[in-house]
């Protein structure tokens, strides 16, 4: 991603907060609550805060009254019963001692979207980054004041924090809002499209950072649930300095304070910085596992069972070939992308938008159509959280089989048909023999499968496909979705 300094706090500052936040002499809620925002429907949605130690706490909402003691330390937690998708704006009121009123608040699908700088993007105007494609007009378009947008700030701590530390709080969604907290445009762009088909109010709690590495997103408990990660060193708060590559810090700050509010799913756009370096980067072997330390260690924390989790395949990008080359070879990112659709296949209610079609320039890490990210994010969310009958991922490859001179490969989700996509010979299939040696291949579709071959090799053995990081291949199904990187040989299953 974007090269950024490190980026450092007072760890020291930060204990000191830990050891006073929860304590209030008045009524105070979560920082995640305010005015503008959305309940998420169907789920039992927490309101938390914190008060005089011992004082009751009533909550009110859509005609349902809650009420609960604080604790010894002042927190209080209530749990409202499942709301119905409202599009009329409601109050919720909380009382103890004193009465705070939030207003213009809906009900209806909420989504956590995190990551680095692809998911950070805005749709407009940002130093050192183009801006998405037409993006005048998206801007001057994005008037939906049904869809509701939360920016948490970047800050880092060595604990988990008990609340964010700074709050910019809910804005409804308009060109204004949009470009005055450059909200993510990926994140935009899916929302924008869960609101118009299914005509409920969403909300979007962006929570990014630029260059940063997979780690700091990652909570304890999800290290803790992978025994091949090696438990990860934490700063010490007697340090004065931590950065933001540390295990856990990120979390900390920014998620820990937010788990449990109340999420339909998460999504993510990340691996660019765990891809860098390649074997020579500690992250990069098996970045499948530490996708799934970071989706089962959220779960753990949101106690909602296996919500859903859909990311972002990192684009094709000259990691190896460009003016400063970042990883050893140009094979490098394919093998980054067999572990990205590892973690798709292996974990629960979970998917993998793949992006080798959707880049302008293989010299910007940060490809412009986000329209597309977005709304391949949202047809998996349609097809498998809201259940629409509709195609949402390319065809993945199952098997092959060796006939002659040729192998025949078979696919999973090639609904409607394999196609290639501008009509041409399918292109970025290479094969080889028994020496390991490929080829480029001749590949064709015949009914539900592709035959490849090449002139004068007659015993082959395996087949690579977009196993380049400059791969943009026209194979696709008749959706117009990209089929996965794949190789043959000890394949991602």
């Amino acid at each position: 991603m974007q090269t950024h300094p490190l980026t450092k706090v007072s760890v020291v500052a930060v204990g000191i907060l830990l050891l006073i936040q929860p304590a209030f002499a008045s009524l105070k809620l979560g920082s995640i609550f305010g005015d503008n925002m959305v309940f998420q429907q169907g789920i039992r949605a927490p309101v938390w805060g914190w008060t005089v130690p011992g004082e009751e706490v009533t909550v009110q909402f859509a005609g349902q009254i809650k009420s609960v003691h604080a604790d010894a330390t002042g927190k209080w937690l209530v749990k409202l019963g499942k709301l119905k998708a409202s599009a009329e704006p409601q109050s919720l009121t909380v009382e103890s001692g004193t009465t705070i009123t939030l207003t213009n608040i809906l009900t209806g699908e909420v989504w956590l979207c995190s990551g680095q700088s692809n998911m950070d993007k805005p749709i407009g105007i940002r130093p050192g980054q183009k801006p998405v494609f037409n993006y005048q007009a998206e801007l001057a378009a994005a008037n939906y004041p049904l869809m509701r947008l939360f920016k948490v700030d970047r800050a880092l701590s060595a604990q988990p924090l008990a609340d964010l530390t700074r709050v910019s709080g809910w804005l409804p969604c308009n060109s204004n809002a949009l470009d005055g907290i450059k909200f993510s445009a990926a994140a935009y762009f899916f929302g924008r499209e869960i609101l118009t088909n299914l005509n409920v109010p969403v909300g979007l709690i962006e929570c990014s950072w630029g260059g940063t590495k997979i780690e700091p997103w990652t909570p304890p408990a999800g290290f803790a649930m992978v025994p091949t990660l090696a438990d990860p060193a934490t700063p010490n708060v007697a340090q004065t300095q931590a950065s933001n590559t540390t295990p856990s810090v990120i979390y900390n700050a920014m998620i820990a304070p937010i788990a449990g509010f109340a999420i339909r799913g998460a999504l993510w756009y990340q691996g660019e910085s765990n891809c860098q370096g390649g074997t020579n980067n500690p992250g990069f072997l098996d970045y499948d596992k530490r996708m799934e330390a970071l989706v089962c260690g959220w779960r753990s924390v949101w106690d909602e069972g296996p919500f859903p989790f859909y990311f972002v395949e990192i684009a094709p990008f000259k990691y190896h070939g460009g003016k400063n080359p970042r990883s050893p070879s140009a094979q490098t990112l394919p093998e980054f992308w067999i572990m990205q659709s590892r973690a798709a296949a292996c974990l629960k209610c979970s998917g993998m938008v793949v992006t080798t079609d959707l880049v302008d320039d293989l010299n910007d890490i940060h490809p412009r159509d986000k329209q597309s990210v977005g709304h391949r994010l949202a047809l998996l969310a349609r097809n498998k959280t809201y259940g629409e009958n509709i195609v949402s991922s390319g065809p993945t490859f199952k098997g092959m089989k060796i006939k002659s001179d040729r192998i025949v490969l078979y696919f999973d989700h090639d609904q409607g048909g394999l196609v290639s996509r501008d009509g041409q010979p399918l292109n970025w299939f290479t094969i080889a023999g028994m020496d390991g040696t490929f080829l480029a291949a001749n590949a064709v579709i015949v009914g539900e499968t592709v035959e490849v071959s090449a002139p004068g090799l007659h015993n082959p053995a395996a087949v690579h496909f977009a196993w380049d990081e400059t791969a943009q291949p026209n194979f696709c199904d008749s959706a117009g979705l990209p089929a996965e990187p794949f190789r043959t040989e000890n394949p991602m299953k």
